[in-house]
């Protein structure tokens, strides 16, 4: 398993539908993509969990995948959350 704890920056700001692009990204990978925080555990995959999951610039999260390209995973989605190239 890999892991990455991160600030999410404004997401909003920067991408026209943040949530769905969120979850494309997470669908490249077939490993496991999860998101949490200190109550909450969300699958990346899917739309309803990360609308449910209320990501916000400034919101601590850590960024969990596991399987065959979970560091891949892990970084396509942490360049994601904080709005890096």
């Amino acid at each position: 398993m890999s892991k990455q704890e991160i600030v999410v920056e404004d997401i909003a700001k920067k991408y026209e539908n943040p949530i769905a692009e969120l979850v494309r990204v997470a669908c490249q990978f077939s490993s496991t993509v999860i998101l949490s925080d200190e109550t909450h555990r969300v699958n990346a995959k899917s739309i309803m969990g990360i609308m449910a999951f209320c990501l916000a610039s400034g919101k601590q999260v850590c960024v969990e995948a596991s399987g065959d390209d979970e560091r891949e995973a892990v970084e396509a989605m942490t360049k994601f959350l904080l709005c890096e190239e």
